[in-house]
């Protein structure tokens, strides 16, 4: 487990940014929020990547065609994130999309967490994902570990 220190600086996966767009996160909905306002508690600097915004579209599209999005709630939780000064954007690297790929080469296809993981460890961020995929990847290829779980956030 990581001390409290290290979850000062905290970049936040999709997941974490859907409930402020109005975009249920399903089973994990509650577990989210209460993360979200731990970390908000505790003063930590919450760091989101545009990539996580572009994802975050692609599932209000998805309710768009069901008849299910709530344009208000979106724009304004968009807002929020992007121009409140609650939220900090990270800015990619070069290296970081040079990371992204070389993880695509390892084996792991998903290049918005590619790209998430990468910038968390160019950046020194912990990245808080509920992702065990991921997780389960970084483990075996015996990289660094910035991923931070819920419940490593719940339980310090």
């Amino acid at each position: 487990m990581r001390s409290r220190r290290e979850y000062s600086r905290v970049l936040l996966d999709t997941s974490f940014l859907l409930p402020t767009l109005g975009i249920a996160v399903g089973r994990h909905d509650a577990t989210v929020r209460r993360c979200l306002l731990k970390l908000s508690q505790a003063g930590a600097e919450i760091y989101f990547s545009r990539y996580s915004l572009l994802e975050a579209a692609w599932l209000a599209a998805r309710l768009v065609r069901k008849g299910v999005f709530d344009s208000y709630t979106y724009a304004t939780g968009l807002e929020s994130i992007v121009r409140s000064g609650r939220y900090n954007q990270v800015s990619e690297s070069p290296e970081v999309y040079l990371t992204a790929i070389r993880l695509y080469e390892l084996g792991h296809t998903d290049m918005i967490d590619n790209l998430l993981y990468a910038s968390s460890r160019h950046l020194g961020l912990g990245l808080l994902t509920l992702d065990e995929e991921l997780r389960a990847f970084i483990h075996d290829k015996g990289l660094e570990d910035t991923l931070i779980s819920p419940d490593d956030i719940l339980e310090s």
